[in-house]
């Protein structure tokens, strides 16, 4: 399932007298290799139902959804390889399931609207990339979505065979392998380029042959440009599984030196009094207006200012998604803990007024 958008979708979700129930689900094995979350989560979605008193409208509408949750999980009991998250409100009409290859924690939370925060930070934290693997004729694309391969591609061009230089001379038959590379070059940057805009790619890993990635890099056009780092221990020769592991932890590192880079932006920003805004009151003014073009905000929501931090954390992600502003989580909380555990890259200026 698309979860961009999914959470588009139960953003979207307007609140009535009926509850919501967002349930989150850690469905990995124990140490058994068994799956052990579904008594969990009937025992779980039994005794919240008591918070609701008897026969109410809200209990029997609490009760329906709860009943639609169990026997969509009961289908789904095993054969799940991470997590899922299901979403179901009668009164909004809403039902919504989704299994993940990323683990969620366990959790319930029964509210006026769905709970974002956790299904966002799943989509920031695997979000997708492509990685490129190339020597001088053959490229392999792979595109990398919470953390598995979803799409692959494969660019190979004519290959010189080494006995056709016996009858050329050595300047002609340099120019003739020039020439194919160039080629295969301006194919695989073609292809590339198709990849990332339709699969809105934001990070591209090239690995390979020195000689083409050099020759790669100098063909990329600046937007791609931006977008690619090169790395390491990695060919043709590398396994998928081998790829996707050393692929995800370059991925992780570059993240960490974004995620320090754009609050270093948000600060200097702020300060100045630009394009920037810090803390829980100033965010939510510029989400209200529609204001914000990037989100940043802790990974762990209880590091947010304020008593209330994880229904604030809910409601800046809800509003963000609302707003198509793109949420980033920030996994070093200390980068954030200046502004409160929450800053934002602004559209335009806000009024410090306002905020």
């Amino acid at each position: 399932m698309d979860l961009d958008a999914l959470l588009d979708r139960l953003a979207a979700v307007e609140p009535t007298d009926r509850p919501c129930l967002s349930l989150y689900v850690d469905a990995r094995p124990d140490n058994t290799g068994r799956p052990h979350w579904a008594p969990i989560v009937r025992k779980e979605l039994t005794e919240r139902a008591r918070a609701f008193g008897e026969r109410t409208a809200a209990r029997v509408a609490y009760d329906d959804d709860a009943a639609r949750i169990l026997r969509w999980a009961g289908r789904r009991a095993t054969g799940i390889r991470q997590g899922l998250a299901v979403f179901a409100c009668e009164g909004s009409a809403l039902f919504e399931a989704v299994e993940l290859d990323a683990a969620v924690e366990t959790e319930l939370v029964v509210a006026p609207t769905p709970h974002l925060y956790p299904l966002a930070r799943v989509l920031d934290q695997w979000r997708g990339y492509a990685v490129v693997v190339t020597d001088t004729h053959v490229a392999r694309i792979y595109v990398v979505a919470l953390g598995t391969i979803r799409a692959r591609a494969e660019v190979e061009s004519t290959k010189v065979a080494r006995s056709a230089a016996g009858g050329w001379s050595q300047a002609r038959y340099q120019r003739h392998v020039e020439k194919l590379q160039r080629e295969h070059v301006k194919e695989l940057v073609d292809t590339l380029e198709r990849i990332v805009r339709e699969e809105r790619i934001d990070r591209v890993l090239l690995a390979g042959d020195d000689v083409v990635v050099t020759l790669v890099r100098d063909a990329l056009p600046k937007p791609l440009t931006e977008r690619v780092i090169e790395i390491g221990n990695v060919d043709l020769s590398s396994s998928e599984s081998e790829i996707l592991r050393d692929t995800l932890h370059a991925a992780r590192g570059a993240d960490a030196r974004d995620d320090a880079e754009r609050v270093a932006r948000v600060l200097d920003a702020y300060r100045a009094g630009g394009l920037g805004m810090s803390g829980v009151a100033g965010v939510t003014a510029a989400l209200e207006q529609g204001m914000v073009h990037e989100l940043l905000i802790v990974a762990d929501p209880g590091r947010l200012e304020g008593a209330k931090a994880r229904e604030t954390a809910d409601a800046l992600v809800t509003k963000a998604r609302q707003t198509d502003a793109r949420v980033t989580f920030v996994e070093d909380a200390g980068l954030l803990d200046e502004a409160g555990g929450v800053g934002a890259l602004l559209r335009f200026r806000l009024q410090r007024r306002a905020a």
